[in-house]
């Protein structure tokens, strides 16, 4: 379990592709400080298990199949950035929202409009998420806990996107910062509004 809070911006170092699986090597020193064999950190938002600790700052962990074509980590490059959260500790405050770092879906970057103060970035994403998004709900994007500030379809083609306010702190230490228009990013919706949903229809 996580909280969305990026605790280190990272970089894949290596990536071994096997029969149904991959195998990447991650830098991230903060992340690896304290982890062991079997541990659990959270990639991009999804949660992967620790391989080998290994020296410099860096782990190994496998990625099967079935997560390589369901979120963005199919298509990451070594040299990417990548957002590095350790699972959550009992007595850690939970500064964002329940994270599972089970990615739902991909989404993607649709445009970039920069404020004073802040960056508006609006993400489409697949019509089968869209019910589960709401303004002012949580959702997490390639890792980070965000509040939904607007949901919406587009006017031509009626595709779902919804739009995240970004402050200096996530721009500048998260992949959403430098990520730009067309870029995949993973998603998981709130944990809470699926196990409404699934007992409301079960009545």
């Amino acid at each position: 379990m996580f909280t969305g809070i990026v605790e280190e911006l990272g970089e894949l170092v290596s990536r071994e592709e096997l029969t149904d699986a991959a195998r990447l090597v991650i830098h991230g020193p903060t992340v690896t400080s304290d982890a062991r064999h079997g541990d659990s950190i959270a990639v991009n938002g999804v949660c992967l298990t620790v391989v080998d600790v290994l020296p410099g700052g860096r782990f190994s962990a496998d990625v099967m199949l079935e997560t390589l074509d369901r979120s963005s980590l199919g298509a990451l490059e070594v040299g990417g950035p990548v957002n590095l959260e350790r699972a959550a500790a009992l007595n850690s405050r939970l500064g964002g929202h329940i994270v599972q770092g089970h990615v739902d879906g991909t989404g993607r970057v649709l445009a970039r409009t920069p404020g004073q103060h802040w960056e508006v970035v609006r993400i489409g994403l697949p019509a089968a998420l869209a019910r589960y998004v709401v303004e002012k709900g949580s959702i997490t994007v390639d890792g980070t806990s965000l509040t939904v500030s607007a949901v919406g379809a587009d006017p031509g083609d009626g595709s779902d996107f919804f739009e995240v306010s970004l402050i200096p702190t996530t721009l500048e230490l998260t992949t959403l910062g430098r990520a730009p228009v067309g870029t995949p990013v993973n998603l998981e919706v709130d944990v809470i509004a699926k196990y409404v949903e699934r007992l409301l229809a079960r009545g």
